[in-house]
């Protein structure tokens, strides 16, 4: 005599998977040749970099400058994204005023803009002689394109987008329920936030943070035009890469082998909320 074991209501149950048929020729051979699109080059990038010399190629001091200011450039840009974009995914997900859409649209933006585009906005607005870059020229006496603090900006621009996306879906999935009960014991919307939402949303933060991180640490367009490639205050690994790659193939190579590294680190840790199985 059989059992049946109902699921909890709160268990999520897969949908039947489809009879063991053979799978179409018309369908297997594009999805193969869109798998070998995407692997060749890294397995190539893997079989032709010089192994020998890969340490005597990591160790040097144009290396590790520009990967010191990465890590930091990367570190600083994410920190700012925290810093402006929960709180804006916070109004596009918890608020409604006109043009709403219109704001959303605009905020990821960059996601689709030419990097390169980006950094000629970015002087516009913040050169010396842009409409904002002119006044803290004038007033402050801060000039920020060619300088580390333009390669954060340009990484900001372009990773900020990242995070909003992730943290303002994850404030849609989470129950508003929890906040308005908050509210009804006399938090403030504010209090609600830091002490009842925050919690509640910190793994699609984290997942939202890591992306931008990895977005900025691989920004290249934006960076070249807005802040330059000066070693040792403008050159992250992009730009040594595509330095290197003119002069020293093999250090091109050795340095796009630490950002590949880097890629698959960040795809390790954010398996369990991309890769799970549904």
């Amino acid at each position: 005599m059989t059992t049946t074991r109902e699921a909890s209501p709160g268990t999520r149950r897969r949908p039947p998977r489809a009879p063991g048929r053979g799978v179409p020729l018309a369908l297997l051979a594009p999805a193969l040749l869109g798998l070998a699109f995407l692997l060749v080059p890294l397995l190539a990038l893997v079989v032709r970099a010089p192994w020998s010399g890969l340490p005597e190629q990591l160790t040097s001091p144009a290396v590790w400058d520009a990967l010191r200011l990465s890590l930091v450039c990367a570190t600083t840009a994410t920190a700012l994204s925290l810093l402006v974009g929960v709180p804006l995914a916070w109004l596009l997900a918890r608020t409604d005023f006109p043009g709403r859409g219109l704001v959303r649209a605009l905020v990821t933006l960059p996601l689709v803009l030419p990097p390169v585009v980006g950094g000629v906005a970015l002087l516009l607005a913040l050169g010396r002689n842009g409409i904002v870059g002119r006044w803290l020229d004038a007033w402050f006496g801060v000039t920020l394109p060619f300088t580390t603090a333009g390669v954060v900006l340009a990484e900001t621009f372009v990773a900020l987008p990242f995070l909003v996306i992730s943290v303002e879906g994850t404030l849609r999935a989470a129950d508003p329920r929890f906040e308005e009960a908050a509210a009804t014991l006399g938090a403030s919307r504010f209090t609600a936030f830091r002490r009842v939402t925050l919690p509640l949303i910190a793994p699609g933060v984290a997942a939202g943070a890591v992306l931008a991180w990895a977005r900025a640490l691989g920004e290249f367009g934006a960076t070249i035009t807005f802040a330059g490639n000066f070693p040792g205050r403008t050159q992250t690994m992009p730009l040594a890469v595509y330095l290197a790659l003119q002069n020293d193939p093999a250090a091109a190579i050795a340095l796009s082998l630490v950002l590949l590294a880097v890629s698959v680190a960040v795809l390790a840790g954010l398996r369990d909320r991309w890769m799970r199985a549904v």
